[in-house]
């Protein structure tokens, strides 16, 4: 069977707390001419109720893909990746870890946790906007997510 990518978009979770990034992930995406539904938190308790359709989140959708910022107030993205993937509701989904640190152990550690994926965020915004239409080309042409494919055989 060959596969076609979907045409309904894909629905991703931002968690970020730097509304600088954020704004630019907006407007990455848009120049990379995603079909996608970006939402986006800035902190990793907001993250879990988002995922867990928490109020206010009641109505929030399953993520395909959590881009996950590792730095965060409140409840960072190493202790919100640790919680995912203890949750049997959550571990299934595919986390992203996007941030500036590009150090061995860290993303040694966060593979160790679990993640999907490890990409240091570029700092000049064409770079930034090539990666994240890599990003979409892989994860959303190439790759088969458990909540892109239900249904399919």
């Amino acid at each position: 069977m060959v596969y076609a990518p979907a045409v309904t978009p894909a629905e991703i979770l931002l968690v970020e707390d730097d509304e600088a990034y954020a704004y630019i992930t907006r407007q990455a995406f848009g120049q990379a001419k995603l079909i996608a539904n970006l939402h986006h938190v800035n902190n990793g308790k907001k993250c879990l109720d988002f995922l867990r359709q928490k109020p206010p989140y009641t109505a929030a959708p399953v993520p395909d893909i959590v881009l996950l910022d590792l730095d965060m107030p409140v409840m960072d993205g190493r202790q919100v990746l640790a919680e995912i993937v203890k949750d049997e509701a959550l571990k299934h989904l595919a986390v992203v870890v996007l941030t500036t640190q590009d150090e061995h152990a860290e993303i040694l550690r966060m593979y160790q946790l679990r993640c999907s994926s490890y990409i240091c965020k570029p700092t000049e915004f064409d770079k930034y906007v090539d990666m994240i239409k890599k990003f979409a080309d892989y994860w959303l042409s190439v790759v088969m997510l458990p909540t892109r494919n239900r249904g399919r055989t």
